[in-house]
C-alpha cells in the first residue's frame, strides 16, 4: 500500500484494494491521481503493470516518468505524441543555427570592411615612411572577392541542418 493506509492512485481509480506489494504504489501516490489517470487512459493499467514487472526495480521510476511524459504528449497531440515535440524543438534549433550563421557572416563582413578602411587610411602614411620598393602593405580582399568566407555563408544550408520550408527565412531578405 502507498503512504499510510491510503490506497495508491491506481487502486483508487480502478476501485480495488491496494495490496501490500502493489506494483503501482511506489510510483503513483494517492496525492497525485492525475498522474496515473493519464497513463491509464493512454496505455491501460494492464499494459503498464506488465511493463513495470518486466523491468528491474531500479529502472521502474524512470520508466514511469517516461510513460507519464509520453501520455501527456499523446493527450496534447494524439497523432505525433512526443515525436511532435521533438520535431518542433529540432526545427527551432535549425532556425537558430541558421540565424547564428548569418549573424557570424555579417560580423565577419563588417570586420573585414573595417580592417580594409583602416588599411586604406594607413597606406599613404606607410608609403611616406617607407621608400623601399619591395614594401607591399597587406590588404584584405575587397567585398567583391569574398571567396574565403564561403564556408560561413554556406553553413546554414549544409546537410546537417534540417530545413522547414514553412519557417525558413529567405536569404535574399537578410542581405537587403
Amino acid at each position: 500500500m502507498g503512504s499510510g493506509s491510503s490506497p495508491c492512485a491506481s487502486c483508487k481509480l480502478l476501485r480495488r484494494r491496494c495490496a501490500k506489494d502493489c506494483i503501482f504504489a511506489p510510483y503513483f501516490p494517492s496525492d497525485d491521481p492525475h498522474k496515473f489517470a493519464i497513463v491509464h487512459k493512454v496505455f491501460g493499467a494492464s499494459n503498464v503493470s506488465k511493463m513495470l514487472q518486466e523491468l528491474p526495480v531500479q529502472q521502474r521510476a524512470d520508466a514511469v516518468s517516461s510513460l507519464v511524459y509520453e501520455a501527456n504528449a499523446r493527450v496534447r497531440d494524439p497523432v505525433y505524441g512526443c515525436v511532435g515535440a521533438i520535431s518542433y524543438l529540432q526545427n527551432q534549433v535549425s532556425q537558430l543555427q541558421m540565424q547564428l550563421a548569418v549573424a557570424q557572416t555579417e560580423i565577419l563582413c563588417i570586420q573585414m570592411q573595417h580592417h580594409q578602411e583602416d588599411s586604406a587610411l594607413a597606406l599613404p602614411t606607410q608609403m611616406q615612411h617607407h621608400d623601399d620598393d619591395d614594401y607591399k602593405p597587406f590588404l584584405l580582399p575587397t567585398t567583391h572577392n569574398l571567396d574565403n568566407i564561403s564556408p560561413y555563408i554556406n553553413f546554414a544550408s549544409s546537410s546537417n541542418v534540417i530545413q522547414d520550408p514553412a519557417a525558413t527565412v529567405k536569404r535574399e531578405s537578410l542581405w537587403t
